[in-house]
């Protein structure tokens, strides 16, 4: 059973999804020296935005698979040091997408029509309601810097609104924002233009200051800024001083750039509305973002191909129905061709044929490099690291797509080329199974299970098979399934032998021995 570290507030129902997979300890506040001292005991830790996970922490968690993030953002975790180590960084990037968007419009609005500064008078005593003329935002122009998850929603509440929308994203396709009645811009263009600017990016070193006071020069003097994304996009002192000299109108902020921010010069200007990091602070989305990050962390440690892991591979949400039943076929592929190949190797092949040629197959590639590393790597190698630990070694992959897979819907190929030959396994999915459908030249059909294969190439002559047969048998050597594979009748032919238990090499030796056995090797699978 697993052990997991729970070190930020997370709803109950992740609690009890987590449960499920073993014992859960909520241990929060807890200092870096304090989370080193125990981390070693657990098999996964979760977290919000308010815990650090260093590299320091993550090199000290020696049975550590995954760290989980109950939201989006995980600029809180070293993500270079966790690919190092193989640990798996899940988050929750859809529990909170509505009501981050909720949030923005809802900031925008109050800064439109000025609704705490009316709210604060009121309740002081005073009713001045001449001086709280607001403004419609019907027909203006909104621009966000950032189309993504949340950007999208801002953007199709926006245009409900009957707003004119604007974007920056350099990653997004002109058709696509077509689709969502928004208009591609420049990051110039924006900000000269829109008259609420929302900011909508991660948080990295090319982001970080991204609002400064150069770009602050350039927006409408009537113009809003509004974020809920991240703090430290924004020089909050080039913000303040274009605020109070009238180069911008105003700001609404929901996140700083050190929190908990509780005194700032920001404060004190009423022309700038603030919340303390609400933006995911709603009842469901802080049910979905637990149980969403509950749900990661539960097929990571049960070796599933988890959908949000963000220092992996990324396998787009259409994509991954068509490539996750094929992330153990390419495990196996690559361990059993690793296996058979003898030899110093010099290149490495995957041909993806059939229908799965036609996606994404990153994360099929890093799983093949795992089955192929897997069993001689000295450090832990999984789909998170496999790509990395490759380039260290010197190891390139080439990958070919776009032929035919005869009778099968999909087909992965493998083919490895070492000093003494050329080694070949193509498997694909059958009844939801990975099958192993070729080696070398011969194909065949079996469903590898745990456990061992003795694999013969042998001439296809009478008496083979059963020689082979009563050795193992003489032997106490149990045999799961056989299958057998041939070119041509008499001519040279493979036999799969699964073996529950391992052959002992004096066993290997003799049906070596046997007539018309070429050659005959064990293989884990």
């Amino acid at each position: 059973m697993a052990r997991i570290l729970v070190a930020d507030s997370i709803a109950a129902e992740g609690i009890e999804l987590l449960k499920e997979l073993g014992e859960v300890d909520v241990r929060t506040g807890l200092s870096e020296d304090e989370i080193c001292e125990v981390i070693g005991e657990y098999d996964a830790l979760v977290v919000r935005s308010q815990t650090k996970v260093t590299a320091r922490v993550l090199e000290t968690g020696a049975k550590l698979q995954v760290v989980g993030r109950a939201g989006v953002g995980v600029d809180n975790i070293d993500l270079e040091a966790a690919t190092r180590s193989g640990i798996a960084v899940v988050n929750a990037p859809t529990g909170n997408i509505v009501a981050a968007a909720e949030h923005t419009i809802a900031l925008m609005m109050a800064a439109a029509r000025r609704i705490p500064q009316a709210h604060a008078s009121l309740t002081s005593g005073q009713w001045r309601r001449s001086e709280f003329t607001g403004i419609e935002i019907r027909k203006k122009t909104l621009g966000l810097v950032g189309l993504g998850r949340v950007g999208t929603e801002v953007a199709r509440r926006a245009n409900g609104l009957e707003m004119h929308v604007l974007a920056y994203d350099p990653f997004v396709t002109a058709a696509h924002a077509r689709t969502l009645d928004v208009e591609l811009a420049s990051f110039e263009e924006v900000l000269r233009t829109a008259d609420y600017i929302s900011l909508h990016t991660p948080l990295t070193e090319q982001t970080r200051g991204l609002i400064g006071g150069a770009e602050l020069a350039m927006t409408k003097t009537t113009a809003i800024l509004v974020n809920c994304a991240r703090g430290e996009l924004i020089d909050e002192q080039a913000l303040l001083e274009a605020i109070q000299g009238g180069t911008l109108a105003g700001a609404a902020l929901d996140v700083f750039s050190k929190e908990p921010m509780t005194e700032s010069p920001l404060f004190g200007d009423e022309r700038i509305i603030v919340t303390p990091h609400l933006g995911a602070s709603t009842q469901e989305a802080q049910y979905e973002v637990s149980v969403e990050v509950a749900e990661q962390v539960r097929l990571t440690l049960e070796g599933k191909p988890a959908r949000h892991v963000v220092n992996a591979p990324f396998v787009a949400p259409e994509t991954h129905a068509v490539v996750a039943p094929f992330l153990d076929v390419a495990v196996r592929v690559g361990g059993l061709v690793s296996q058979l190949a003898e030899g110093r190797v010099q290149s490495i092949q995957i041909q993806y044929d059939g229908d799965i040629g036609e996606h994404d197959t990153n994360m099929l590639k890093a799983a093949v490099l795992v089955g192929i590393m897997g069993r001689t790597s000295e450090q832990r190698v999984n789909v998170v690291n496999a790509q990395l630990i490759a380039s260290q070694r010197g190891l390139e992959v080439l990958e070919k797509k776009g032929g035919g897979a005869g009778d099968l819907v999909s087909l992965l190929t493998v083919e490895m080329v070492t000093e003494q030959g050329t080694s070949k396994v193509s498997g694909t999915v059958l009844r939801n199974t990975a099958h192993i459908v070729r080696i070398g030249e011969y194909w065949l059909d079996f469903a590898p299970v745990d456990g061992y294969l003795l694999i013969t190439e042998h001439r296809d002559q009478p008496g083979v098979i059963g020689a082979v047969g009563t050795v193992c048998g003489r032997n106490d050597v149990n045999i799961s399934f056989m299958e057998v594979g041939r070119l041509e009748p008499r001519g040279r032919a493979v036999m799969i032998l699964g073996l529950d238990d391992p052959l002992a090499d004096a066993l290997l030796d003799e049906i070596n021995q046997i007539s018309g056995v070429e050659n005959a090797q064990v293989v884990q699978v």
